[in-house]
């Protein structure tokens, strides 16, 4: 009989064990479905590779991103572009871009797509004379560019859409009509990284700095004397825990903390004497 306790008590246990696993795999998943984890930002640029003509003109409207592939027309997000507006592409080369999106904050998960959405004042100079550039319909809803980037809370990430004029002009055969069929690339980098870290004792406000030559950012541990100094562009920072004065403890400073774009630092637990 004592063993058949003994039994019981042991798959118990593990059933217990597994219910919290699935539970906890569970809700992490239900933290990126309803969007409580926090957000990711994303820049977006465009630039150009060279081609043989003398301007292309094309109308930026919109830039959007998408996260569910299988949603159709639907599920797309605008990243509310801030620099709409007609631009010459050839003159986006040598590391000249233009900037769509400016660190938006969007949230954290697997993105998609990214859909450049353009007007109609889109036009050609070939020879010093200028054409229209005819967008084709299935392009008219803006062209989507396959992404499937996973973006972590937290991280900045900058997508550089590379339009290449060469593949993306066509001479539409005797109709003497010249199209614009644009072929985009994307990259990726993330672009800044993380420090964490939790401070003791937990019971006295405690801010903490990260700063060197170029940037400084601040943030408070909270309750539990948890804190995370996000969107730090990558290099070396001292970081600074300064409590509150009136506990009497003393001022603590971290040198030479090295972030790096898209990974987190942790600084583990800091005892305040």
């Amino acid at each position: 009989m004592k063993t058949l306790k003994n039994l019981k008590l042991i798959f118990a246990t593990l059933l217990t064990l597994t219910f919290i696993a699935c539970s906890n795999e569970s809700n992490t998943q239900n933290d990126i479905d309803s969007g409580t984890q926090d957000p990711a930002r994303i820049t977006v640029k465009l630039q150009d590779m060279p081609g043989d003509y003398d301007n292309v003109f094309v109308e930026v409207i919109d830039v959007m991103v998408k996260y569910d592939s299988d949603q159709g027309e639907d599920g797309w997000q605008s990243l509310e572009a801030i620099n709409t507006g007609v631009y010459d592409l050839l003159e986006l080369t040598g590391g000249v871009n233009v900037l769509l999106a400016d660190d938006y904050e969007i949230p954290a998960g697997e993105l998609k797509q990214i859909r450049l959405i353009l007007g109609e004042d889109n036009s050609i100079v070939v020879n010093g004379e200028t054409l229209p550039l005819r967008t084709p319909s299935a392009q008219q809803s803006g062209l989507k560019i396959q992404i499937n980037e996973l973006l972590e809370p937290n991280i900045g990430y900058t997508f550089l859409l590379d339009f290449d004029v060469d593949e993306s002009i066509i001479m539409a055969g005797n109709s003497g009509n010249i199209n614009l069929k644009p072929k985009l690339r994307a990259s990726v980098e993330a672009s800044s990284g993380v420090i964490v870290g939790s401070i003791l004792p937990v019971d006295v406000q405690t801010e903490i700095t990260a700063s060197n030559d170029a940037d400084s950012i601040s943030s408070f541990a909270n309750d539990d004397g948890i804190f995370m100094l996000v969107g730090l562009p990558e290099g070396v920072y001292t970081v600074t825990v300064t409590p509150d004065p009136d506990s009497g403890l003393e001022v603590q400073v971290i040198e030479n903390v090295e972030v790096t774009s898209g990974n987190t630092t942790d600084l583990g637990e800091i005892t305040l004497d």
